[in-house]
């Protein structure tokens, strides 16, 4: 049927891409580089339910991207893999495959859980003071894994790979680009659903009047904890994902800097627009990549090559100079966004056809 057009060609679209994948036509950087977008699309519009549409200041979605990293990888590690830490597994690593969506949505569940380190103080606090808050909830939780010796610590935390290469023996098919699209469509479908309904509606109340919003009798806590507590979850949900990709994790993978990331893509796309979060991750996340051969070009030029002489590592320290340019930018001169709070139904009408979400 022609409203569910978009959805079917996104389907057949993640199906060819996979195909791709498994006869190795795309090789495993640029599979990597599209998993990384969708890991940046989740972070995006989850992120955006705070900041875009309930119109919060919140900076520490890295954070809850942490918790759903390390719990999800513990239990996988824990259960299928021999650990000196965790001892035997507990059960066959044939079992992974069926396992793993579970222990992506068990890592979603503690991050939203510890989205209410975020939701209760928001009760009573806005703009600044909420920014503090949530950076400070960043710190507490990086710090705590940090002097944890058992997960590893300050050193970090590996053993997803052995999980991955396990789902492959399986079933031998390109498992993390096959799951990462998987998630990354369900999570924007659930966006989707949510700003639309009820809940979704007090959220936006929320933003344009709070007082309006109870006089109207609109629960705002609820809506408050509600709202943090599933853009956490989904946080979580990319942290999971992100982990297995890399197959190595450490808290300062999920600094400041990384919530910074988050902000950006926000504020690229447009506050209140999921179109929006989709197109801004898409464009960042390349901008990201194409900083990788940029950089060691211009290094070469510049004769600076005895200074950082890996040029990942020089491409991440000049990333930290374009990525606040780009903000400035935007901020001087499209302070909405690439969308503003708008959909792409909005400028394109006819789009509403081919989809249906409800």
């Amino acid at each position: 049927m022609k409203k569910y057009s978009i959805p079917t060609l996104l389907i057949l679209l993640a199906f060819g891409v996979s195909l791709l994948a498994y006869y190795e036509i795309i090789d495993l950087y640029i599979q990597s580089v599209i998993m990384f977008i969708g890991i940046n699309i989740i972070l995006s519009s989850s992120f955006n339910i705070i900041n875009g549409y309930m119109g919060e200041f919140a900076c520490g979605h890295a954070g809850f991207m942490a918790v759903g990293a390390y719990v999800s990888s513990i239990l996988n590690v824990a259960l299928f893999t021999q650990d000196k830490v965790f001892g035997a597994p507990v059960l066959p690593e044939s079992m992974a495959l069926m396992f793993f969506p579970f222990s992506v949505i068990i890592g979603g569940i503690a991050a939203a859980l510890t989205g209410l380190l975020v939701a209760i103080p928001s009760f009573k606090t806005r703009g600044d003071y909420l920014a503090i808050i949530t950076i400070a909830a960043n710190f507490i939780i990086t710090s705590t894994i940090i002097n944890i010796s058992s997960i590893g610590g300050a050193r970090g935390f590996m053993g997803m790979k052995t999980i991955v290469f396990a789902m492959e023996d399986v079933v031998d098919l390109p498992w993390m680009l096959i799951w990462v699209f998987v998630f990354t469509f369900l999570c924007v479908f659930l966006i989707r659903r949510f700003v639309t309904s009820t809940y979704g509606k007090g959220i936006i109340a929320i933003h344009q009047d709070e007082i309006a919003a109870e006089i109207m009798s609109v629960n705002t806590n609820q809506m408050k904890l509600v709202a943090f507590m599933f853009s956490s979850g989904l946080a979580g949900v990319a942290g999971a994902l992100f982990a297995h990709i890399l197959g190595y994790i450490n808290p300062g993978s999920f600094g400041i800097l990384k919530s910074t990331e988050c902000l950006v893509m926000v504020y690229l796309g447009g506050m209140g627009s999921l179109s929006g979060s989709v197109i801004s991750a898409i464009l960042f996340t390349l901008l990201i990549e194409g900083l990788r051969f940029i950089i060691p070009a211009m290094d070469s030029g510049l004769h600076m090559v005895h200074l950082l002489p890996a040029s990942y590592h020089l491409s991440q320290v000049w990333k930290w100079v374009f990525i606040p340019m780009l903000l400035v930018l935007l901020m001087q001169f499209r302070a909405e966004g690439i969308m503003g709070n708008r959909e792409l139904s909005d400028i394109f009408p006819k789009l509403k056809r081919w989809y249906q979400f409800k």
